[in-house]
């Protein structure tokens, strides 16, 4: 019999990657989908026909229950999550309910329904904050900054809480910044480069930023998909960073992405205080050895080569929207 695997967040850059590598690994894949007016296909469009999409909420664990005995899974990916850092200022309650009550509620179907089944927490760097040592590692002291990562912690504690109360095989991934051509415009990466991207095609001329001097750890997000598969498949459940081991700042990312299409960096970028969080994460930068030596994960795609891929698919992206 085929693997089965549920992924929350399926619709989400994340999702559709995992989905995909699922897939090819000949698992039945279902994506849990909430009822919305204004869903978005468009990143498993291409894979839509091979997936089963069940309707189902985070915030409501009977409809998580429902989904677990009617599909019975072997695996549960959790990746939704109100997944935006300057949004979960304005909006802290409902990141709270989803990013950390979210997890709670999941645990406990699969508590209720199959404590086989194998448990996938989408951990993340922003739970670091205010660092405390770097580079960052699984046993680093944890400092939000943001109603996000606190939100996160608590789906960390608890995922591990489950895993000790109740022998669960569910392992948390600490995954520090993923990105790639599928990235949502909010995030500052393919803000960046599609930015570069229409300035390149004359629609606009300025890009505007917050803190230039922020360093991030960053990573393709195709890459770290295959991570959390690898943490399902061992015999004892863990926690790992993932991350590639090296950080930049914001403005390097800038330069590469303009250089990509020979345009000066300087002359399109300006500040702009509204995009400055009101606490801020300077640097990040994460330790990868144990998911290296444990799991035998290692990235294939390095910084440069992430940024000209999502410039290109920017460019291209743009340049079919003026035909």
């Amino acid at each position: 019999m085929a693997k089965r695997a549920l992924i929350t967040g399926v619709t989400g850059q994340d999702g559709s990657y995992l989905a995909e590598f699922l897939l090819e690994q000949g698992y039945e894949v279902i994506g849990m989908v909430r009822r919305s007016s204004t869903l978005n296909f468009e990143r498993i469009a291409h894979i839509q026909d091979r997936l089963e999409l069940v309707a189902g909420d985070l915030l409501d664990e009977v409809s998580l229950i429902n989904i677990l005995r009617d599909h019975r899974p072997r695996e549960v990916y959790n990746l939704a999550a109100q997944s935006f850092v300057q949004t979960s200022f304005s909006q802290p309650v409902l990141t709270g309910e989803t990013t950390a009550l979210g997890v709670t509620r999941m645990l406990d179907a699969i508590r209720l329904v199959d404590p086989d089944i194998r448990f996938y927490q989408a951990s993340s760097s922003e739970m670091f904050g205010k660092v405390q040592e770097v580079p960052q590692r699984e046993s680093t002291p944890l400092y939000p900054r943001s109603p996000y990562g606190v939100a996160k912690v608590y789906g960390h504690w608890i995922t591990v809480n489950y895993r000790e109360s109740y022998n669960l095989h569910a392992s948390s991934g600490i995954l520090f910044n993923h990105e790639s051509p599928r990235r949502g415009l909010e995030f500052v990466t393919r803000k960046i480069t599609n930015g570069v991207a229409r300035i390149a095609h004359g629609l606009d001329d300025k890009l505007s930023l917050g803190n230039l001097d922020a360093q991030r750890d960053w990573g393709f997000a195709a890459d770290y998909v295959r991570a959390m598969w690898m943490m399902l498949q061992q015999d004892k459940p863990d926690d790992y960073v993932v991350s590639t081991g090296e950080t930049h700042e914001v403005r390097e990312l800038c330069r590469l992405a303009f250089s990509a299409v020979d345009l000066d960096w300087e002359r399109h970028v300006v500040i702009d205080e509204k995009y400055l969080r009101p606490a801020e994460v300077d640097l990040l930068v994460g330790d990868p050895a144990k998911a290296h030596k444990i799991l035998g994960w290692q990235r294939e795609v390095d910084f440069p080569g992430l940024v000209t891929m999502m410039v290109n698919a920017d460019m291209d992206l743009v340049r079919s929207h003026l035909r």
